[in-house]
């Protein structure tokens, strides 16, 4: 006689359904019924998939889930970290959840597969990669190019392949195209920026097919990078992204916050919870999300960052601004902020990238500034920060789960530290 089939309770960390005996399911929700044989007969919370590779493409773990599951797993993910190290979080908030079709930047993988080009998202686990033919997460305006995308890559991989004698660069008729690139999609403020790395576009018949992409689907920049670093071969205006309202440079291959509204629940969070503070070390600033956000008349602000391209177009935007932000170039893994330095300051704002920024946050600690925003994209590195705050005198005063990338088991956060 056959075992009873198991609920799934919940869904864990990786994204797979769990039994309370324990058991592990794929593609599950919470309500599912696991039986012993592994088949899953759906429950209340099991949702069609609303894209067709789901279960191929390595993208979305989640899709089977309705609204209320997917808000409880983001919720989960960050609660339960904060439980498992005892921060002690005073508040948590529900956590928000960005809409499907609101994703402004992505990266592709381009490869040839059987004669052709494939491009689209790796499978999970694999380096084969899924060809998409849709992708209900990112904004339309990127969605739309996947196809003509795909089709100016065949040209440039079969280019790739062109004799190179006495400037032929003419492609091969019916070259077969060998490649391995990436490409980068991102919306700013003038249309999509493309950026493609690990191919060359040397010849005229080349550049002419980027430019005439580059006219047909109103791209705003195009960039190509055959292991040098960016070139660029399309930008009729300078291109830039708007933060806060301030205009701001968008070098090649600048972060941004994946979505609009997401970035905008990350700074809604800030303005709140630094009201009033009359300096602002903002660290990892990047292009200055959250210090042009938090500027003002009362409020100056320290915008520290790594990257020279990035810092110093924060820069030449709060010149153009008259925003109260001073960008300082200064790595801060390397050299980070001394706690004599910080107690300049009312309060500090950090985004460090997923690893966290211990060294960094060991400086905070032995500060004394007064509140802490702590923005994350990893809920375990920023458990073991949170730990080092609370060890050196903070409390965890607010939690906030951010869902920016819809479907994954990847899940954002803004935490706010009092003294």
């Amino acid at each position: 006689m056959s075992a009873p089939a198991e609920p799934i309770i919940r869904i864990a960390a990786k994204g797979d359904g769990i039994t309370a005996s324990g058991r592990f399911a794929w593609g599950a929700a919470p309500g599912d019924l696991l039986a012993e044989d592994g088949s899953l007969e759906w429950g209340p919370h099991h949702i069609t998939p609303p894209c067709r590779h789901f279960g191929q493409c390595g993208g979305c773990q989640l899709q089977q889930l309705d609204e209320q599951s997917l808000a409880d797993f983001v919720a989960a993910r960050v609660s339960n970290m904060s439980a498992s190290q005892e921060l002690g979080a005073q508040t948590i908030t529900a956590p928000h959840l960005s809409p499907p079709h609101s994703r402004r930047r992505t990266s592709l993988k381009a490869v040839s597969s059987g004669g052709r080009v494939v491009l689209g998202y790796s499978e999970a686990k694999s380096n084969r990669v899924v060809e998409l033919a849709e992708c209900p997460v990112l904004r339309p305006e990127l969605a739309a190019l996947i196809g003509p995308l795909r089709a100016l890559l065949i040209k440039l991989g079969q280019g790739q392949e062109a004799p190179k004698g006495r400037g032929k660069s003419k492609p091969a008729k019916h070259a077969t195209p060998r490649m391995a690139a990436d490409v980068e999609l991102t919306l700013t403020d003038q249309g999509v920026d493309l950026g493609i790395k690990g191919l060359s576009a040397e010849g005229l018949v080349l550049t002419e097919a980027l430019l005439d992409f580059a006219r047909a689907h109103s791209i705003a920049r195009i960039t190509i990078d055959g292991g040098y670093g960016p070139d660029t071969v399309w930008e009729p205006e300078p291109v830039n992204v708007t933060l806060s309202g301030v205009t701001v440079p968008f070098p090649p291959g600048s972060f941004l916050q994946a979505t609009g509204d997401g970035e905008d629940t990350l700074v809604g969070a800030a303005r709140e919870w630094l009201a009033g503070a009359a300096s602002v070390a903002d660290l990892f600033a990047g292009l200055g999300t959250f210090a042009f956000a938090l500027a003002g008349p009362q409020t100056k602000v320290l915008a520290v960052e790594a990257a020279r391209d990035a810092s110093a177009a924060c820069a030449l935007a709060a010149g153009r601004a008259q925003q109260a932000v001073h960008a300082l170039h200064r790595d801060l893994f390397r050299n980070p902020l001394l706690a004599d330095e910080l107690n300049r300051f009312d309060a500090v704002v950090l985004d460090p990238p997923r690893a966290g920024a211990r060294d960094q946050v060991e400086r905070i600690a032995q500060s004394s500034v007064e509140r802490v925003v702590y923005i994350s994209c990893n809920p375990s590195s920023w458990a073991k920060d949170a730990q080092t705050l609370i060890e050196g005198g903070y409390r965890l005063a607010e939690l906030r789960p951010v869902g920016q990338f819809r479907w994954s088991t990847h899940v954002e956060l803004a935490s706010l530290f009092v003294r």
